[in-house]
């Protein structure tokens, strides 16, 4: 018995220092894991931030080659027909969106949802102004039309006003 209690006075304060310097060691790693996964994190961000960045002009640039003020101009030649017109308009738009998709990575969530409903609206306008025309109508026909359409609803104007405002707050 007197042994059981003389091993216990030696392991009782044993256990409890193994136990604090467990504790100690434990504390100082997560600190220091801490502070690594901190100074990484800067690191990834200074680093993404110029990617992110050329995400957002790329982006914008497909706002502005598919805003009809400067894809019709782009585009039109006295010689088309309102078919011919729309199905290169929507051509166009689609393969410059197509073109861009992977730029979603770098965006919100919100900025990727106002970019594709501008895209989409764009594309509606486009074919609702053809809707009531025909193949006898030319281009200019139809590009009065978008344009008109456009100046009424403007989506891609107020996208572009969204990406540069999420743009500023990266700074």
């Amino acid at each position: 018995m007197d042994l059981l209690i003389d091993l216990l006075k030696i392991l009782g304060p044993a256990a409890i220092v193994l136990y604090a310097s467990f504790l100690m060691v434990s504390s100082l790693l997560r600190a220091r894991f801490d502070e690594l996964q901190s100074t990484m994190k800067q690191k990834n961000q200074k680093a993404m931030l110029p990617i992110k960045l050329q995400a957002y002009e790329r982006i914008i640039l497909l706002l502005e080659r598919s805003n009809p003020n400067n894809l019709i101009p782009r585009l039109s030649q006295k010689e088309m027909n309102a078919t011919v017109l729309q199905h290169l308009l929507i051509k166009e738009i689609r393969q410059e969106f197509n073109h861009n998709l992977a730029q979603q990575i770098y965006l919100s969530n919100e900025a990727w949802s106002y970019i594709t409903a501008a895209i989409e609206d764009t594309v509606t306008l486009i074919n609702e102004a053809a809707m009531g025309l025909g193949e006898e109508h030319s281009g200019l026909d139809l590009a009065k039309l978008i344009l008109e359409g456009a100046v009424k609803k403007n989506s891609i104007a107020q996208t572009i006003v969204f990406v540069k405002n999420e743009i500023k707050e990266l700074f």
